[in-house]
């Protein structure tokens, strides 16, 4: 097997991996992308934005910006809201995560959510957050999916742990409500409704917010 087949053969696993333990069903293919988006990020600058990060604890690799719609880049818009800067915003509808700027911006970023049958809605807040995560499936997916009781005790952290590099655990009235903005190095994912209702953003996307957002920032989940 030649290098070339070797790394397509590793980055097909570490989707099937993470499509099983996220319960993703549908097919997804690489997208058409034009030379830029409209009045938003170039790909040459979001080549520069979702670029390597090879500091982390696990080195992490740059985003195919090819394999995403550009309207799912990240950048500031113009959002009316009375709540206060730093307050996030997820739009499950329209696959954006908003961060509150004030003065009537926002940062939008794109977004995985949940699929059908697992949507939720709700205020929340941010109770915990967690650099390079343990990632443990909750009972109720175990009991979906038996083949995820291997993880039980928890999967160690890495590129391949579905929750990535960063995790923000939404919380009400001082429990875990189950529900997570996590990273995601699967760029296919992005505008597309594949996990158990967890919020996904490409990881460069997720250490901007990660380092912005502080435990108890309030998190305000839209219907879909």
């Amino acid at each position: 097997m030649s290098a070339r087949q070797g790394d397509r053969g590793d980055r097909a696993g570490r989707y099937g991996r993470r499509a099983f333990l996220f319960g993703a069903t549908a097919s997804l293919g690489a997208l058409a992308l034009a030379a830029c988006s409209p009045a938003g990020m170039s790909v040459a600058e979001a080549e520069r934005v979702y670029g390597p990060r090879p500091n982390e604890r696990f080195p992490i690799p740059a985003v195919k910006v090819s394999k995403i719609n550009p309207k799912y880049f990240r950048r500031t818009v113009r959002y009316d809201s009375k709540e206060v800067a730093g307050t996030i915003i997820v739009d499950p509808r329209n696959h954006y995560v908003y961060r509150i700027e004030g003065d009537g911006n926002a940062t939008r970023y794109g977004v995985s959510v949940g699929r059908a049958g697992f949507l939720w809605s709700g205020d929340a807040y941010i109770g915990r957050k967690a650099e390079w995560p343990i990632w443990t499936p909750p009972k109720e997916m175990i009991e979906r999916q038996p083949e995820a009781a291997k993880y039980a005790g928890g999967m160690k952290p890495g590129l391949d742990n579905p929750l990535g590099a960063r995790a923000l655990y939404l919380y009400q009235n001082g429990v875990y409500t189950l529900y997570t903005l996590y990273s995601t190095s699967v760029p296919e994912t992005i505008g597309t409704g594949v996990s158990s209702g967890c919020i996904g953003l490409l990881t460069q996307d997720m250490l901007d917010l990660y380092d912005k957002t502080p435990v108890n920032t309030k998190v305000i989940v839209l219907k879909a």
